[in-house]
């Protein structure tokens, strides 16, 4: 591909991903309109293209949007539309880490709108996304899987996942978690209630130690919004409000 053609493709990716962001901003049939232009435009940017992997990312986080505003059986085949194309974004690159996040966020939607129970596949499948995001950057995902944990009443791996996740700065603010539902069933048990303690203990010295235990701007539902460049890793992703979120 000569450097024209790429460039003509990147310019076009850019155009698509903007289209995208302007049917989040609207309703009804005109949504869906600029949605269906959007995936038009990611599948010819994906045409023996090397940005492959970064439109399939960004065509997985349209479909998820757009999931976010459908009921019922619409709704759960965005989500599986959604899911494929997070999927293949990481064939094409294992370190995606924004698939990674936002893989496991459609798998659990899906598991909320299906009202299927805490032990379901989908809560496992979403598991394992999380765990895929861990492993290229370590707890990017896990307050998320502390929140799974939470709702299969697994305390032990509740509690080391919080912990991964405080100590990665990647928690949200302690109001955000004890308000959050999905902890509403062990938010009372005393182990929870040490954790929350120190954790407000150690968050009064931490301008002293400069090493934050919580981000103010970290949210449950990790989405990450970045345009991820398919080259690499992005470093402390998922960690600003740009990149991080909640959307629930």
């Amino acid at each position: 591909m000569s450097l024209l053609d790429s460039f003509t493709k990147k310019s076009k990716l850019n155009a698509t991903i903007k289209q995208t962001a302007l049917a989040r901003k609207s309703e009804g049939s005109t949504a869906d309109g600029l949605f269906k232009a959007a995936y038009q435009g990611y599948a010819e940017v994906l045409h023996d293209d090397p940005l492959r992997a970064e439109a399939l990312y960004n065509w997985g986080f349209s479909l998820l949007h757009q999931a976010k505003i459908k009921t019922g059986d619409e709704a759960a085949n965005l989500y599986q539309d959604a899911i494929q194309k997070f999927a293949f974004c990481m064939l094409i690159n294992p370190d995606y880490l924004g698939s990674a996040i936002n893989g496991g966020v459609a798998y659990m939607d899906l598991a909320r709108l299906k009202k299927v129970k805490p032990d379901d596949t989908l809560y496992e499948l979403a598991k394992k996304q999380f765990e895929k995001a861990n492993a290229i950057q370590a707890g990017t995902a896990s307050y998320n899987l502390a929140c799974i944990y939470g709702l299969q009443g697994n305390k032990d791996e509740c509690l080391k996942a919080l912990e991964k996740a405080r100590d990665r700065g990647a928690l949200p603010e302690a109001d955000e978690i004890l308000n959050d539902p999905d902890l509403a069933g062990i938010k009372e048990q005393d182990w929870f209630v040490a954790f929350m303690e120190a954790l407000n203990k150690k968050a009064e010295v931490e301008p002293e130690n400069n090493a934050p235990l919580v981000n103010p701007t970290a949210s449950k539902w990790k989405l990450v919004e970045k345009n991820f460049d398919s080259e690499r890793v992005i470093a402390q992703a998922a960690t600003t409000e740009e990149n991080a979120p909640k959307e629930k």
